[in-house]
């Protein structure tokens, strides 16, 4: 069978002189939980617009209900067990990572003179010296951390509102988590409520950047949120109705919206395919700090529709007829590839 990110290189990025892609990926982001899903309380105007103007999926799944086996099936293109990436998740102490022999999309992208980014939470293995990291797999620059935000002390992050500190539940690690610029280390520990105006500025200056220099661009960002504990900066710290996790996904609807008027300031806005999903379902077991599967049962770790069933969009202004919903199922294993149907 023809690789889904073959068939996007062969059909749609030949045929139309290099556009932009950007891949967004929330974290336990549930199909219930944007506002364009659904939720009545969710405040995702640029979510909400993105699907307005593009294509809502409401049949689109997850390779698989945690973390890393799902982020090796979405840069892949292949099922997490043909590339060992299966059935649990990479943790500090973890020696392995995606295997260097797998063929990522962004080094296919980079095979068709593309500049590529990647942001957020990589959660695909550190290695030796940092060889397993996005450096190594087709990124020509990376900013972000190795491992999910819950492996490490919280240090500035709280478990439950106000300001109770996790003890117990979520401060599990003992290594304080490092922020990366692409190997080298940074920050340590992660300043995680100050974090995402920092990937926001990242994702401007290089599509503005790639603009400029007249460089067709992939831009993966790949956010911490909203997986628990929630965090955001003070802009939406408080803002929403529905407590910590809420705020966590304005924010995430924030870098969004950031990325959009890049995209507009860059004149480039209808040459970019944006396509956004979730990893995995919502982690049910944190109740109203875990997300929400609308009327899916169950959530992350589960085989069940609501841990495998996620919210997907895919916005490009004059190639994708606007506002139209497709049921039919996908996954992703093809995120690029499922545009060209239109």
């Amino acid at each position: 069978m023809l690789s889904p990110l073959l068939l996007t290189l062969s059909l749609g990025v030949a045929a139309s002189s290099s556009p932009g892609l950007v891949l967004l990926l929330a974290d336990d982001l549930g199909y219930g939980d944007p506002g364009c899903f659904g939720h009545p309380s969710s405040r995702t105007p640029n979510l909400d617009r993105l699907a307005a103007e593009g294509r809502r999926f409401s049949d689109f799944y997850s390779a698989a209900s945690v973390c890393s086996p799902s982020r090796a099936a979405l840069l892949t293109g292949r099922y997490p067990t043909r590339s060992g990436v299966y059935p649990g998740v990479f943790y500090p102490g973890s020696r392995g990572g995606l295997p260097l022999n797998e063929t990522t999309i962004a080094e296919l992208l980079k095979q068709q003179g593309y500049v590529t980014a990647m942001l957020g939470k990589w959660h695909l293995g550190y290695g030796a010296n940092g060889s397993f990291l996005p450096t190594h797999q087709g990124f020509d620059q990376f900013l972000g951390v190795p491992y999910s935000h819950d492996q490490g002390p919280c240090q500035n992050l709280t478990c439950f509102p106000p300001d109770t500190k996790c003890y117990g539940e979520c401060d599990q690690g003992v290594v304080l988590l490092p922020l990366l610029k692409n190997n080298k280390i940074i920050q340590q520990p992660v300043n995680f409520p100050k974090l995402t105006p920092l990937y926001d500025h990242f994702a401007r200056d290089f599509i503005l950047r790639a603009t400029k220099q007249h460089k067709p661009f992939f831009l993966y960002y790949a956010s911490h949120h909203t997986h628990y504990p929630q965090f955001a900066s003070a802009d939406f710290t408080g803002k929403s109705k529905r407590g910590p996790v809420g705020d966590a996904l304005m924010e995430f609807d924030g870098s969004v919206g950031v990325i959009m008027q890049a995209l507009q300031d860059a004149g480039v806005e209808n040459n970019t395919l944006i396509f956004f999903t979730s990893d995995n379902g919502p982690e049910l077991m944190r109740r109203s700090r875990g997300g929400n599967a609308g009327l899916l049962k169950c959530g992350k770790g589960t085989t069940y529709e609501g841990g495998m069933r996620e919210p997907a969009i895919a916005h490009w202004p004059g190639q994708i007829t606007p506002d139209k919903n497709i049921g039919t199922g996908r996954d992703t294993l093809s995120p690029f590839a499922i545009v060209f149907d239109h």
